[in-house]
């Protein structure tokens, strides 16, 4: 996590939550956390992100809360009366899919503007202030995407405080700003625009290109510019905080009520699991359903870890024909996840009525998987439904508990850590939700998982062999549709392609595919072909993401 914990937005509703947070002096301090109930303290330093709908907005949350800045994701039409409990210190205004003269673009709310606070501006967000101020934008003929040089000009500005003269920058724009609002003045420049990065010589400020993203290697401190020198914060959110104010929402959530946890055995709801036991303890059991869909002898070390090792209350229940029997026939990836996620709900309520009344149900959501399922403020393109968000039916008797649903997995796997969770239960590559299901391309059944799983064992294996397990976000193999022609001895065989996926990745926002060695390459290819029966061809997946996903489906 970067000692960061997650922000909880502020919702379309307009509500927000301002939670209690704990142990701020100790941590700053060096001081031992107590092992007291956690008690309520003032709320910290806040910004607030206004989202426009980039797929890059969490990513400016994010890059926020590793300056150790607490911040919230709100929409862009949140009015003042829900922000103000927040008792803002700056506002960054985030980039967007649309073009600010197109009828119905979204506005800058005029808060931001009455209440004199530091504002940044980045890509739409600039776009927006230079046409709410009385610049002039236009849709523009030399469009800029990708790699840039960003070059300073005569006019010193605090957020470009040591950084050099000209430095690379990463653009994704269509329009630029022709005209300056009345009082702004140029601080940088592109070889494609004059007005890369306006100011108006006091504390609002906008960008052209987008700092939040690794393509800008000066973007982090940039953003710390912002934050300390514009705004004036010293950074004093820290990771600990997450705990105990996740512990203390919990407990004001359940109450005496029972809950149960969607135990996979992954890291999201392992970590979910152990801050809800904290929470509440013996008021959580946990449940783990082997779907079918897992990796072989996964169902036996979830079972070992958490039932025998973990002293938390762990029911197991193997429902693999159930699933199997769903998706029989099944080919389409959305309609896999709705049945996976429902299918998941039912199992739950059918052991909730053996445990008794239960009121909750907890799941590891993580902010990628609501990005990816366009849940918010309406203004970001939905890429697919996930397991954890779109896939619960609209029946279910439980209330939802999702104590991880604004982190990124680096703040899960620090949150894990400070839990006292073993490294190899944080550091477990992730694994989706609906399994293996989604990575079975066509229909799903008991033989075509038992193929996925022999491969999937040999990619494992040599991947943790070649000790690159720890520096790839995900490893695994994939089942296509596709059959090919091939000779084995003296015979031609028609067998399954199997396509290999590894990728690095910082958040799973974005991710590059990996250069994997060519010898391990081979010797994954060598070993499925020549172990996994019906398997004549393996290929290497070279999709970064985007535009490319992660997963296939």
């Amino acid at each position: 996590m970067a000692d960061t914990p997650s922000s909880r937005r502020v919702g379309v509703s307009g509500d927000v939550e301002v939670s209690a947070y704990l142990e701020i002096a100790r941590e700053k301090s060096g001081e031992a956390p107590s092992n007291q109930a956690p008690q309520a303290s003032v709320l910290p330093e806040t910004v607030v992100v206004i989202d426009f709908g980039s797929q890059f907005s969490m990513l400016i949350a994010r890059r926020v809360r590793e300056c150790h800045v607490y911040c919230e994701l709100v929409p862009h039409d949140a009015p003042w009366e829900t922000i103000e409990k927040l008792k803002p210190r700056g506002v960054i205004l985030s980039g967007g899919p649309a073009s600010i003269y197109e009828l119905g673009a979204p506005t800058i709310p005029n808060w931001v503007f009455e209440r004199n606070l530091p504002v940044l501006g980045i890509c739409y967000g600039m776009h927006a202030l230079a046409h709410q101020l009385g610049g002039k934008v236009v849709a523009s003929d030399h469009r800029e995407y990708g790699h840039a040089t960003l070059h300073q000009g005569d006019v010193e500005s605090p957020i470009f405080d040591a950084l050099p003269p000209s430095m690379p920058v990463w653009m994704s724009h269509g329009d630029r700003i022709t005209q300056l609002p009345p009082g702004y003045s140029s601080i940088a420049y592109s070889d494609n625009s004059p007005f890369a990065a306006m100011s108006n010589g006091k504390n609002v400020f906008g960008i052209q290109f987008h700092p939040e993203v690794v393509h800008t290697p000066y973007g982090k401190q940039l953003i710390e510019n912002f934050l300390y020198k514009a705004c004036g914060l010293r950074g004093d959110w820290t990771a600990g905080n997450f705990i105990a104010d996740g512990i203390n929402r919990i407990r004001k959530q359940v109450g005496d009520g029972k809950v149960i946890c969607a135990l996979s055995g992954g890291v999201d709801s392992a970590v979910a699991a152990m801050l809800v036991h904290k929470a509440v303890g013996d008021q959580l059991t946990c449940i783990f359903v082997d779907n079918g869909l897992m990796r072989r002898e996964e169902p036996e070390r979830v079972v070992d870890t958490f039932g025998r090792h973990m002293e938390i209350k762990l029911v197991h229940v193997d429902a693999a024909e159930r699933f199997l029997t769903q998706l029989k026939g099944v080919t389409d990836p959305e309609q896999k996840r709705r049945i996976v996620g429902e299918t998941f709900i039912r199992v739950f309520e059918a052991e909730a009525d053996k445990i008794g009344k239960v009121d909750f149900i907890v799941q590891g959501t993580t902010y990628p998987d609501v990005v990816e399922s366009a849940t918010g403020s309406g203004t970001t393109a939905k890429i697919k439904t996930h397991h954890n968000v779109g896939g619960l039916p609209k029946d279910m008797t439980f209330e939802v508990i999702e104590p991880l649903r604004y982190l990124f997995k680096d703040e899960v796997r620090q949150v894990g850590l400070g839990l006292g969770l073993p490294e190899e239960i944080v550091y477990r590559q992730p694994f989706p939700g609906p399994g293996l299901a989604i990575r079975i391309i066509g229909e799903v059944t008991p033989e075509r998982v038992t193929v996925l799983q022999a491969a999937d064992w040999v990619v494992m294996n040599e991947i943790k062999k070649a000790k690159l397990y720890h520096e790839l976000w995900q490893s695994f193999a994939v089942l296509t549709d596709t059959r090919s022609v091939g000779v084995m001895g003296d015979f031609r065989t028609y067998g399954h392609v199997v396509a290999l996926r590894a990728v690095t990745a910082e958040d799973a926002m974005t991710a590059d595919w990996a250069r994997l060695p060519y010898e391990v390459l081979a010797r994954i290819s060598s070993r499925i072909v020549n172990e996994v029966p019906g398997v004549n061809r393996v290929v290497y997946d070279i999709t970064s993401k985007p535009p490319g996903t992660i997963e296939w489906e």
